[in-house]
C-alpha cells in the first residue's frame, strides 16, 4: 500500500518547472535544501532570493505527523480552529504512552487499558478530520513515517523534535510544536525563518565497528548542542552514498541534538532500494525519473565552501566508534579514550543497563549487527551482565526480526525485547530502584542523555553509542570495555575477543507484517462525535488565553532564574507526566520542576514574594496568579533545548507567566512560546543575566510601540531601592506581534476565520 501516491505524483510532475522557476530567480548552484525549501513556497512566486536566517518565510509542507502525547494538545487546538478537515495528509501515531516494564505483550495491553480513554479520543478526532491512526502497538512515529510515508524531495512538519529522521530518505522534515501543525492542517501558510546551510562532506566508507550512529556522535562533539541552531544540516559526498537509508535517518535523527532545524541527505540508490523494498517501487521510479533534482547541483559538490554556511569534512575511513555522555549528547570520546574518561571523571564502572532500538536505531541493519554480537556471544556460552532490553521500531520490523531468528538470539543471552513504542528513551520505563538515586551507569542506542532522562535518577549516567557497542558492552558489563581490543572470558575459561560486526541493510527475504496497525479515516467524519468528559483527569477542553492588555508589563515578580541547562525535560517532564498531556491544567503542575534555581542551587524551590518562603515553582506561581500578579523566567544559554513539546510553552502561559528572558534559546521552544501569545526575549548584553536579583521586580518597557527589529526595555528594580537598566533583544516580526496581541497565534487563526 502506498499512501498518498497520487500528492506524491504531483510533485515530482511540477519539480522540474519549479526548478526552472528558482533558476531564473536565483542564479547560483543550487544545494538540495534550497531546491526542497523553495519548491514548497505557500506562494510559488518570487521576485528574490531569501537571506539565509534573517527572512521569515511562508511555506507548505505536504504533510503532518503526531505523536500520541503531543498530538492531544495539538488537536485539542485544531478543534478550536473550525475547520471540517485537515487540509493535507495528516497522520496521529500512538507511541509514548507505553510503559516499558516487563515486556512487549504485557506492556502493550497494561498501555492499552490505562490509556483508553486518550487512545479513544485521538481514534474518534482522527476519524472525524480525516488523519489517519496508527494504533499502539504500531511502531514509533519517525519509523513508521520512513517505511510509509518519507519521499525524497518532499517536505513535512511533525509535532516531535526527532520529525528529522526522515531526512534519511532526503526529505526536509521539520519538527514543531502542535500549533505549527495545526496551521498547516487547518491549510494556512507555515512561517519559518529561511535556514542557514551546514554542509558535512562525507569521504570514504564506514568500516568494522564503525557505524551511521558514529557519524552523527562526532559531529554532535564538533557542533555541541546548539551549534546547528537556524540551520539544515545536508550530508552529501561519495561517503554519504556508501549509508544505507536508515543509517542516514540514524543521523538526520539525532541532528536535533546539535539544535538543527533539519538534516537529510542527497538522494541516491540506496534510498530507491529502501524505498522499494518497503513496497514504494513506484515512488522510488517517479524519484529515480527526476533525481537531478534530487541532488546538489554539480558545482555545489565540486565546491562547497562556496555554498554552505559552513563545512565540515569527515573521512568515515578514519572514523573511529563513539561513545557520549553522561547529562548531554555532545559530549564525545572515541571509544579508545572513553575507557581513560570513565577513570579519570570518576563515573561508575559497571554498566547496570544497556538499551537499544528508540526512534534513532531500530532498523532492520540496527537489529541484524546487534544480533551478529549476540551470535558470537552465544558461541562462546555468555550471557549478559547487564539488564538487557531492545525496542523494535515498528511492527513490520518486530515481526520480520522475529521470522528472522533475532528475538529468539535476544532472548536466548538474557535479554527482553520490548513493546515497538518510544519507553525507556523517553522516561517511559518502570526501572525497579531509581527511586533509590543510587549512582550508576547505563549505555543506550538512543539519542538524548539528559539527567532524569530515562529513569527519573539524576545519578544515572547515561551514554549514546550505536547498537552493536551497546549490545557488546553488555556482555562484559563494564562502561571501559572497548570491544575493538579488549577480550572476555568464555564458559570454556577461553580468552576471546568479539568479531566486527555484520548485517543486512535490508532483510533478504524482504519484510513482513500481518497487521500494520493503521486505521484509515472515516470518509466523511461529520457524523462522528468528539466527547471529552468535563470530569477527565487525563483531557481537557482549552479555554482561549486572554489577549495582551495592551500595556506594558510592569512590576513582574521574578519566578525563576534558572541556572545552567534548561530544557524542555526541567521545563515539563516526561515520564508519568506523560499521562497528562491533553490536560492543561493537571500538566501545569509539573511546569520547570526541574529547572535549578540560581539562587539557591535547589531544583524546583522558589522564593514566594508575597510570604518570603521558598516553595515548588508551579505552587508559587498558582499563588501569583491568584493574586493577578504576572511573572516572569530569567534562563541560560539554549533555553528549551531538547524536544518539541508545546507544552513546556502551554504550561508557564496558562499560570500567568508573561515573560522568558534568556541567554539564548533553542529553535522549536522560541517558537513555541511565540504561538502560545508569550514574550521570548533574549539579553541583548549577556552580563545582563548575573544583574538579575532574587527579590527583583520587573518591567518591560516598549511593548506600546512593540515593532520588528526593535529591542524592548528591562528595568531590574531592586529591594534596596537601586535599579538596573538594559535592552533585550526579541526576533518577532509583524505577523508574529500580531500572535502575542492576540493572545496566541490560534486566536489569530479563528479571528480571521469569523470576518
Amino acid at each position: 500500500m502506498i499512501f498518498d501516491i497520487e500528492m506524491i505524483k504531483k510533485h515530482y510532475e511540477s519539480l522540474p518547472g519549479k526548478i526552472e522557476k528558482i533558476r531564473q530567480t536565483i542564479n547560483h548552484p543550487l544545494t538540495l535544501a534550497e531546491k526542497i525549501l523553495y519548491s514548497h513556497l505557500f506562494q510559488n512566486d518570487f521576485a528574490s532570493e531569501y537571506g539565509r536566517g534573517k527572512d521569515y518565510v511562508d511555506f507548505a509542507p505536504d504533510r503532518v505527523a503526531m505523536q500520541d502525547a503531543t498530538a492531544q494538545m495539538a488537536l485539542l487546538q485544531f478543534m478550536q480552529a473550525g475547520k471540517q478537515k485537515v487540509a493535507v495528509p495528516s497522520t496521529v501515531h500512538c507511541d509514548h504512552l507505553i510503559l516499558a516494564q516487563k515486556g512487549a505483550n504485557e506492556d502493550l495491553a497494561f498501555a492499552k487499558n490505562l490509556n483508553s480513554e486518550v487512545y479513544e479520543f485521538l481514534s474518534s478526532v482522527s476519524n472525524k478530520y480525516g488523519i489517519g491512526f496508527w494504533k499502539p502497538g504500531a511502531g514509533i512515529i519517525h519509523q513508521v513515517v520512513i517505511e510509509n510515508y518519507a519521499f525524497p524531495g518532499g517536505m513535512m512538519i511533525g509535532t516531535d523534535s526527532h520529525t528529522p529522521n526522515a531526512g534519511g530518505l532526503g526529505m526536509i522534515a521539520i519538527g514543531v510544536g502542535g500549533a505549527d501543525a495545526v496551521d498547516v492542517m487547518a491549510g494556512m501558510p507555515w512561517e519559518l525563518k529561511f535556514p542557514k546551510l551546514i554542509g558535512v562532506k562525507l569521504t570514504g566508507k564506514l568500516n568494522g565497528w564503525t557505524s551511521p550512529k558514529d557519524v552523527i556522535l562526532k559531529v554532535a562533539g564538533i557542533l555541541t548542542v546548539k551549534g546547528g541552531t537556524g540551520c539544515i544540516v545536508e550530508y552529501f559526498g561519495e561517503g554519504a552514498n556508501s549509508i544505507s537509508a536508515t543509517g542516514k535517518a540514524t543521523i538526520c535523527n539525532m541532528g536535533a541534538e546539535i539544535g538543527a532545524t533539519t538534516s537529510l541527505f542527497t538522494y541516491d540508490e540506496k534510498m530507491s532500494a529502501y524505498l522499494s523494498a518497503t513496497g514504494r517501487a513506484d515512488v522510488a521510479a517517479l524519484a529515480d525519473s527526476v533525481k537531478e533534482h534530487l541532488n546538489d547541483d554539480a558545482e555545489v559538490w565540486a565546491n562547497p565552501a562556496d555554498y554552505f554556511d559552513q563545512l565540515i569534512e569527515i573521512n568515515l575511513d578514519e572514523l573511529k566508534p563513539h561513545v557520549n555522555g553522561p547529562f548531554t549528547p555532545d559530549r564525545a570520546f572515541p571509544i579508545d579514550e572513553f575507557g581513560q574518561a570513565v577513570k579519570d571523571n570518576n563515573w561508575p564502572d559497571v554498566l547496570s543497563a544497556a538499551l537499544i532500538g528508540s526512534c534513532t536505531n531500530s532498523s532492520y541493519e540496527d537489529i541484524s549487527r546487534a544480533a551478529s554480537i549476540v551470535r558470537v556471544a552465544i558461541e562462546h556460552g555468555l550471557k549478559v551482565k547487564s539488564e538487557f532490553n531492545i525496542t523494535p521500531g515498528s511492527e513490520q520490523i518486530r515481526y520480520t526480526i522475529e521470522r528472522d531468528g533475532f528475538i529468539e538470539l535476544f532472548e536466548e543471552v538474557g535479554g527482553t525485547v520490548l513493546a515497538n513504542a518510544c519507553g525507556q528513551c523517553i522516561g517511559q520505563w518502570k526501572r525497579e530502584g531509581a527511586e533509590k538515586q543510587e549512582p550508576n551507569s547505563i549505555i543506550t542506542s538512543f539519542n538524548r542523555n539528559f539527567q532524569k532522562r530515562n529513569d527519573g535518577n539524576p545519578n544515572t549516567h547515561a551514554f549514546v553509542a550505536s547498537p552493536e557497542i551497546v549490545t557488546a558492552m553488555a556482555f562484559s558489563g563494564r562502561m571501559d570495555f572497548n570491544p575493538m581490543t579488549d577480550y572476555l572470558e568464555d564458559k570454556f575459561g577461553q580468552k576471546f575477543k568479539f568479531d566486527e560486526p555484520t548485517g543486512e541493510e535490508l532483510p533478504s527475504n524482504g519484510f513482513a507484517v500481518e497487521d500494520m496497525g493503521y486505521q484509515a479515516p472515516a470518509e466523511d467524519g461529520s457524523n462522528v462525535v468528539v466527547s471529552v468528559d468535563p470530569t477527565s483527569e487525563r483531557l481537557q477542553l482549552l479555554e482561549a488565553f486572554k489577549p495582551w492588555n495592551g500595556q506594558d508589563y510592569t512590576s513582574l515578580e521574578l519566578l525563576l532564574k534558572a541556572k545552567g541547562k534548561c530544557t524542555t525535560d526541567h521545563i515539563s517532564m516526561a515520564g508519568p507526566w506523560l499521562r497528562f498531556r491533553g490536560h492543561l491544567q493537571n500538566i501545569a503542575q509539573n511546569t520547570l520542576t526541574g529547572a535549578l534555581n540560581f539562587f539557591n542551587d535547589a531544583v524546583n524551590n522558589v522564593k514566594n514574594q508575597l510570604t518570603g518562603e521558598y516553595g515548588t515553582i508551579p505552587k508559587v506561581q498558582l499563588e501569583y496568579k491568584k493574586h493577578g500578579i504576572g511573572s516572569i523566567v530569567i534562563g541560560d544559554e539554549n533555553y528549551g533545548e531538547g524536544s518539541s513539546r508545546e507544552h513546556a510553552a502551554m504550561q508557564p502561559r496558562f499560570l500567568g507567566i508573561k515573560a522568558i528572558l534568556v541567554k539564548s534559546f533553542a529553535r522549536i521552544h522560541e517558537t513555541n512560546l511565540k504561538k502560545q501569545g508569550m514574550l521570548a526575549l533574549t539579553f541583548a548584553n549577556k552580563d545582563d543575566y548575573d544583574k538579575v536579583q532574587e527579590n527583583d521586580k520587573i518591567d518591560i518597557i516598549g511593548l506600546t510601540d512593540f515593532a520588528e527589529g526593535k529591542p524592548l526595555t528591562i528595568v531590574l528594580h531592586h529591594k534596596d531601592g537601586s535599579s538596573h537598566e538594559f535592552l533585550a533583544n526579541h526576533s518577532y516580526n509583524s505577523v508574529q506581534i500580531e500572535w502575542f496581541k492576540a493572545g496566541s497565534a490560534l486566536n489569530l487563526i479563528k479571528m480571521k476565520g469569523n470576518v
